[in-house]
């Protein structure tokens, strides 16, 4: 008497899943974790238990060993969930392999932003890259209508962000969506910072030390162009760059 085969359990299928890469460049742990607190110690919700690929590709000192465990704990501790490494030497494939990572060597061909998002202020901006869209849920923005000062810091985590008054040099506002600001733009100003290429930048009167666009960033360093300097004017990303036009 035949019997009708049992459903499966479980189905084996690949994936694409969105990934943070962190770009290692010190074998310090005690500088790694003194920037970590420092840089994302404000912001202790910009990370949301998100799955990161520790890149090896930036190490100052490439033949230095690593204690992939200690970096692990590090990460966790500001709500990074490392999986996997990428970058290099072979004994830092082998040791990160024991420390529970697998070896991602698919990853290097994906869009990076950093941040990953490099992230939170210019330096995390450039040492950490976002390789994710942005969530499709999206509150409604967050609204500041008080004057910002050197070295406040604001993050819209999912949503928008409206400031109302003057962002002073050295204070630096960051969204995962667009960013206005209807008064001069003096500080850093971080839109789509978790990756969202279709946010924007919108000021009253552009004077920014630091202008990002999902990972995409434009420092004073460079003057900005004179028909957008000190006057109306709204940031975009087209492909890998920033665009500047008058309002």
């Amino acid at each position: 008497m035949s019997h009708a085969a049992a459903p499966h359990a479980y189905e084996i299928k690949s994936a694409s899943l969105p990934l943070v890469a962190f770009v290692l460049k010190t074998h310090d742990l005690s500088a790694l974790e003194a920037d970590l607190t420092r840089r994302l110690g404000d912001t202790p919700d910009f990370f949301d238990n998100d799955p990161v690929v520790i890149d090896l590709s930036n190490l100052e000192q490439p033949d230095s060993a690593l204690d992939f465990a200690a970096i692990c704990v590090l990460l966790r501790k500001h709500r990074m969930v490392p999986v996997a490494v990428r970058g290099g030497q072979p004994h830092h494939i082998a040791n990160a392999q024991s420390a529970g990572l697998f070896e991602a060597r698919d990853l290097s061909s994906q869009k990076a932003s950093a941040s990953r998002v490099e992230t939170v202020i210019q330096e995390v901006i450039r040492e950490v890259e976002v390789v994710r869209e942005v969530p499709a849920e999206h509150m409604g923005a967050m609204v500041i209508d008080k004057p910002l000062r050197s070295g406040q810091h604001v993050y819209a985590k999912g949503r928008d962000l409206v400031v109302l008054a003057m962002v002073n040099p050295g204070a630096e506002i960051m969204a995962d969506g667009h960013i206005h600001v209807y008064a001069p733009l003096r500080g850093k100003a971080i839109a789509g910072a978790r990756g969202n290429e279709e946010a924007r930048i919108f000021t009253l009167s552009l004077e920014a030390e630091l202008i990002s666009v999902a990972g995409t960033y434009r420092t004073s360093d460079t003057p900005l162009p004179p028909e957008v300097a000190g006057k109306p004017a709204q940031i975009s990303l087209l492909g890998d760059k920033l665009v500047m036009q008058r309002l």
